[in-house]
């Protein structure tokens, strides 16, 4: 929207508005980022800051001064994502996924400080690694996280990594901010994160984003597999279903 128009916003609509710009950023705003697009008069944006603040919907980053999407916010997008027709049509996409690679795929969602599981087809061994939907595990150490944190601008990256207890869960946990910096770039290049025993021994994973119609990351979608029936190099293998998949997942929010 441009600036020029704001005198013609009704009032009822700038709280959505906001929203709206908020989510279009895809990172943490300050108001007067937000109202550079609106054109709004000072005070008002920073009155719709505050409310959106107040009742959930934003929370205020580390820094103070940028704001991200509040617990609010995050339920009602993943209620969204939810949606008994997306469900159906997710869940379709996820059995051909998991009977292809005959494991367990995920979709994850990235909340404040972890990526939580929206959805999840199991495989039929009986060997199987227990993550039910609602887990929240952390971004620096699983596959679905590194992919989420290498969406995120080198400043952000850095700011989590200060204010993360980085503690080992396995003998191959990273732990050392440059070398998780070093990992994180690897994934932005290639398109793809891997989990090598980092979380949980004896389990790696594979995940790859899945896109906005803006092209920035909302979701992962991933599998793990216990080290006893996949190495490294077959779930490499399995590459390009995922992107099929994730792009078929993408589809269903766009609408296209």
């Amino acid at each position: 929207m441009d600036g020029d128009n704001t005198g013609t916003i009704p009032t009822n609509l700038r709280l959505l508005l906001v929203i709206e710009e908020i989510a279009r950023a895809g990172v943490p705003v300050t108001p007067t980022d937000v109202n550079a697009r609106l054109g709004l008069p000072k005070p008002t944006i920073h009155r719709l800051f505050a409310t959106l603040e107040e009742e959930g919907f934003l929370q205020r980053d580390m820094d103070g001064r940028t704001y991200s999407p509040g617990p609010r916010l995050r339920t009602m997008a993943g209620g969204i994502l939810s949606s008994l027709r997306i469900r159906t049509a997710r869940q379709a996409i996820l059995k051909r996924l998991s009977r292809e690679i005959g494991e367990t795929c995920n979709i994850a969602l990235p909340d404040r400080d972890a990526m939580t599981y929206l959805e999840r087809v199991e495989t039929e061994w009986p060997l199987r690694i227990q993550l039910p939907i609602g887990t929240r595990v952390p971004f620096y150490c699983t596959a679905s996280g590194k992919m989420y944190l290498s969406s995120l601008a080198r400043t952000h990256l850095e700011k989590y990594l200060a204010a993360t207890d980085l503690r080992a869960r396995t003998a191959n946990t990273l732990t050392d901010p440059e070398a998780l910096i070093d990992e994180i770039r690897l994934v932005r290049d290639s398109g793809y994160a891997l989990d090598r025993e980092e979380f949980m021994q004896d389990m790696i994973a594979l995940a790859v984003p899945v896109l906005d119609i803006n092209g920035r990351l909302m979701a992962t979608l991933s599998f793990h597999a216990p080290t006893q029936r996949f190495d490294i190099d077959r779930a490499l293998g399995y590459l390009h279903q995922m992107r099929e998949a994730a792009v078929d997942l993408s589809s269903l929010v766009s609408g296209e």
